[in-house]
């Protein structure tokens, strides 16, 4: 028996929310990388940068369950 079929507007909504979430891990990246020159790091700002690529793993694991579809 096949596994019930997801629509194509729920995919792509799962796509569009995944890209929404890459733009935080790109802006983290972005900062991690200019606060790298800086030679003391403030915390606040590792914290937040740690959030911000988590916020993008997020969006890469939603992009990823989109295309693959439901489990089976």
């Amino acid at each position: 028996m096949l596994p019930p079929q997801r629509g194509g507007c729920a995919t792509a909504f799962m796509v569009l929310f995944g890209l929404i979430l890459l733009l935080p891990g790109l802006c983290a990246i972005l900062f991690g990388v200019g606060s790298l020159t800086d030679s003391s790091m403030d915390p606040t700002l590792l914290f937040l940068v740690l959030l911000g690529l988590l916020v993008g793993f997020a969006g890469v694991m939603l992009i990823r369950a989109a295309i693959k579809g439901p489990r089976r």
